[in-house]
């Protein structure tokens, strides 16, 4: 995945992203929601910017999870009063319980496929307290990609400069992303590929899936960024 561009991912999404403001946008759905909310467990978390505004702006106490150890160095780094664990996410073990658990950026189509998919919101079940709740930014469902899709992005710091091109093939329910990278710097210039696969799922799968988990689901169309967001709770 990030095999490539762990180091240069904030400098490449600090371009178009807001973090800021979709960690507003969580932290006032969770007001909205129940104001005793405190804890959260950011899974997927990336480099902890949306954990680090959540929890030095917000007030939030929140740990986080991720599969990139790179990540996780730089996530700790920016967090440090909060636990960061490496883990899969359809396959983690921890010894706490949150009242929030958040899986964001449609980091959940790197599972690529339903049965997974589940099993992944079995364990975000398996680590909420009673009256806790996920929220889950999904990725595109299977009718709004298609193969051609182009982007490109530029992000620059001191003494680096990258810029980032992306094609997405779309194969059945896979979607996969292809990213160039031109990376500058004092050093000189050097080029970089990664590959991302991503599933495709249908809002009524997701749906069903989170149902299997023991989760109740409803779906919000816009969420933070026109992806659509999750909001599910234990099933009673």
């Amino acid at each position: 995945m990030f095999t490539e561009s762990a180091e240069l991912y904030d400098l490449i999404y600090s371009s178009f992203k807001d973090y800021g403001a979709e960690a507003a946008q969580i932290a006032a759905l969770l007001e909205s929601i129940d104001p005793v909310y405190r804890t959260v467990l950011d899974v997927a978390c990336g480099t902890g910017e949306h954990a680090r505004l959540l929890a030095e702006i917000h007030g939030f106490t929140v740990d986080g999870l991720d599969l990139n150890p790179e990540f996780l160095r730089i996530a700790r780094a920016k967090n440090p009063a909060g636990q960061f664990f490496e883990a899969d996410m359809s396959d983690f073990h921890l010894p706490t319980r949150y009242d929030v658990i958040l899986c964001l950026f449609s980091s959940i189509g790197y599972v690529k496929t339903l049965d997974r998919v589940a099993q992944t919101l079995r364990c975000f079940r398996n680590h909420l307290v009673g009256h806790g709740i996920v929220i889950l930014e999904p990725w595109f469902p299977p009718d709004k990609m298609r193969t051609g899709h182009h982007s490109e992005h530029t992000g620059q710091g001191p003494h680096i400069r990258v810029r980032r091109v992306g094609t997405t093939e779309v194969d059945g329910r896979l979607s996969r992303l292809r990213f160039e990278y031109t990376i500058e710097n004092g050093s000189g210039t050097r080029q970089a590929t990664e590959v991302h696969e991503l599933g495709l799922f249908t809002i009524d799968e997701m749906l069903a899936a989170f149902a299997v988990a023991g989760l109740t689901a409803e779906h919000q169309p816009e969420g933070l960024a026109g992806r659509g967001l999750y909001i599910a709770r234990i099933a009673a």
